[in-house]
């Protein structure tokens, strides 16, 4: 059995990935919730992980990992099936995994997660364009690439992929970012996951707010 310690669900997006991926490969987990009070290191925090940061993954006996990324590795040494079987799939997957954990700024900055938002939107600027853009690509190539068989994710069956680009895809419905047709198919079939639906109705209950946050609203035109 696990612990997962993860930040408030509304604004988390770091913790929905190592959280969707359990819940999708039914590992079992008990779920600690901790509020994620702002931006800056938060020294309250490092009692539960080395990093003061959530996500943090406790094993049975204590021994902590902590980033969501790192989690993903060491969840699939044990349940393989979470990477692609083929091996240049599995490489690709690496890849673009790693480029959505260190990248895209300017998106996260321009369009932070605040799940009980959903925004008329607004144009974008031409570098949160060009993150929206590489994100297309890296969709299409993996579907059109290396999905396998009839599956509708990034690689034919759900991978640790999925689960690290599941909070963009939340950043796209709250921000209503315009998609071509295979990149708002791909959307929805990640919105449309049971697990993800828990995660969005258990936000939206959530008390906590964060004005820093909550003023992007007025940003992207208000509620739609």
């Amino acid at each position: 059995m696990f612990d997962l310690y993860i930040g408030n669900k509304n604004y988390s997006s770091w913790s929905l990935r190592p959280w969707l991926l359990m819940k999708h490969f039914d590992i079992p987990f008990r779920e600690h919730l901790v509020s994620v009070s702002g931006r800056d290191y938060n020294p309250l925090l490092k009692p539960i992980a080395g990093n003061a940061r959530v996500p943090c993954l406790h094993e049975a006996d204590g021994f902590q990992v902590w980033d969501s990324l790192a989690i993903a590795e060491t969840l699939a040494e044990r349940h393989p099936a979470m990477w692609p079987a083929d091996v240049r799939a599995r490489a690709r997957a690496r890849s673009i995994c790693a480029e959505m954990h260190s990248g895209f700024t300017y998106l996260r900055s321009a369009m932070p997660m605040n799940l009980k938002l959903k925004l008329k939107g607004r144009l974008a600027t031409p570098e949160v364009q060009r993150d929206i853009d590489r994100i297309i690509e890296i969709w299409d190539e993996a579907r059109g690439r290396f999905a396998s068989g009839d599956g509708p994710w990034l690689f034919g069956d759900f991978s640790v992929a999925d689960a690290m680009f599941a909070p963009v895809v939340c950043r796209f419905d709250i921000y209503n970012v315009p998609l071509p047709a295979s990149a708002a198919a791909y959307r929805d079939t990640v919105l449309g996951h049971p697990a993800l639906g828990e995660w969005r109705a258990a936000a939206l209950v959530e008390s906590e707010a964060h004005a820093h946050y909550d003023r992007f609203a007025d940003d992207y035109g208000g509620p739609r």
